[in-house]
């Protein structure tokens, strides 16, 4: 009987818990600082380029750390977009820009930049703002370390993809 007394005990404590943390959630939620946007790097340019705004998220030029995926496993697979995902093409995920975005993606230890576009949904690891296509990734060369500290810009709508291509093959900034 002591044990069943105990029990139930216990079960009214963690309910009135519930309860209580349920009455003070919405306070906590309303009462916590904003954190600042993410603003491009201040080690970079003198003269950094007007930021873009994307919707109410964060600002761009993004500076942060960037991964590649693409291993055989994953070829054909639908991407977030509905395309089918080929680890051939300069393509890459990112949690809010709009499919079709042209982004120039700028490894920031060796200078090395492409041309990705958007097409997939992701990062989902902590502390990352895009994931890149395997071929994206070799042409950042990031292949080796996996991770790398790279800048992100989105490329104007009115240029080309096949000029940004140019420009890139040819080692001038898109």
């Amino acid at each position: 009987m002591r044990h069943f007394r105990n029990k139930l005990v216990r079960h009214r404590l963690t309910l009135l818990g519930i309860l209580a943390w349920s009455l003070h959630a919405p306070v906590m939620a309303k009462s916590q600082p904003v954190k600042p946007m993410q603003t491009q790097d201040k080690a970079a340019d003198a003269a950094p380029p007007t930021p873009l705004r994307h919707g109410k998220k964060k600002a761009f030029p993004q500076v942060g750390r960037a991964s590649w995926y693409g291993i055989s496993s994953t070829r054909g697979l639908r991407t977030a977009s509905g395309e089918r995902f080929d680890p051939e093409a300069l393509t890459g995920a990112h949690p809010t820009l709009p499919f079709g975005t042209m982004v120039k993606v700028t490894n920031l230890r060796n200078g090395r930049s492409a041309a990705v576009r958007i097409n997939d949904r992701g990062p989902f690891v902590g502390g990352r703002i895009i994931d890149v296509s395997y071929a994206a990734a070799h042409e950042l060369g990031m292949m080796a370390r996996g991770i790398a500290r790279v800048r992100i810009e989105v490329l104007p709508r009115d240029r080309p993809i096949a000029e940004a291509r140019a420009d890139q093959i040819a080692g001038g900034l898109p």
